[in-house]
């Protein structure tokens, strides 16, 4: 569950239908709940300016729906799926992403497929000046 930017919606996911799906309440005033996953979703994330949510598809895909609000109502646009992390969803772990405030990049926590270990690289933007 995730509180929208400007504190008015609730993005979550829930299995009330069957499946896991992402829905969008408004918040604190209860209302009728909206779901913006297409075929299945769970972990939303808001962009920054609330005008998308990202999720996770059942089948490891990240998935974007843009919203607006019109009249006080919720309006949501088709699911997109701009990313694809490569994820299996065996298991849930919470949050194992963040998306950047303009929605164009993706941190994402992803299973290490070698043993080499860790590599950290600091002060990165002198190596683009070589």
């Amino acid at each position: 569950m995730q509180l929208s930017p400007d504190g008015r919606w609730i993005a979550y996911d829930s299995d009330e239908s069957g499946r896991r799906e992402v829905y969008v309440v408004p918040f604190p005033e209860a209302g009728a709940k909206r779901q913006i996953s297409g075929a299945g979703g769970d972990r939303p994330r808001w962009r920054a300016d609330g005008k998308e949510v990202f999720y996770f598809t059942l089948d490891g895909q990240l998935a974007a729906v843009n919203l607006a609000v019109r009249d006080g109502s919720l309006e949501s646009g088709e699911p997109q799926l701009p990313f694809s992390l490569g994820m299996l969803l065996s298991g849930y772990v919470n949050y194992t992403y963040v998306v950047s405030a303009d929605g164009q990049r993706i941190l994402a926590a992803v299973p290490r497929t070698s043993s080499d270990g860790l590599t950290l690289v600091q002060s990165w933007p002198a190596l683009l000046k070589k």
